[in-house]
């Protein structure tokens, strides 16, 4: 417990130098979604999960690509807490990752009370 809620939060990691790595890569590909979802015209939502918008009414495909750039943007501030912790807070980074378990498995219970009616394979985890 003394991990994830420390005393003091400075930039001394309390643990192997590999979870550092491995954080840093989450960050970047945390980073990349986010800006997938907020830069892409269709937000991701055609392109990687594969939601046939092009069936959609013009109103509700472009509702999805909001809610898909919203949804990006909440990445890119959780990003951001993500890179704060590595460069300056990194006795924060395994709570970071306990928060990261956690929004993993409440999207998944989630994806699986309200599942996504997708073309196809989707190219991205449905959470």
């Amino acid at each position: 417990m003394r991990r994830l809620f420390p005393a003091c939060i400075d930039n001394r990691l309390r643990g192997p130098r590999v979870a550092l790595w491995l954080f840093a890569l989450i960050t970047v590909q945390r980073v990349a979604l986010s800006f997938t979802h907020m830069f892409k015209s269709d937000g991701g939502a055609q392109s990687v999960s594969t939601m046939p918008l092009d069936t959609y009414p013009a109103g509700a495909a472009q509702n999805i690509i909001g809610l898909m750039a919203r949804m990006g943007l909440e990445q890119f501030l959780l990003a951001l807490l993500m890179l704060l912790a590595l460069v300056r807070y990194r006795s924060m980074i395994p709570l970071m990752y306990l928060l990261l378990v956690l929004q993993y498995v409440a999207g998944r219970g989630v994806a699986f009370m309200k599942p996504l009616s997708l073309a196809g394979t989707s190219g991205a985890s449905t959470p």
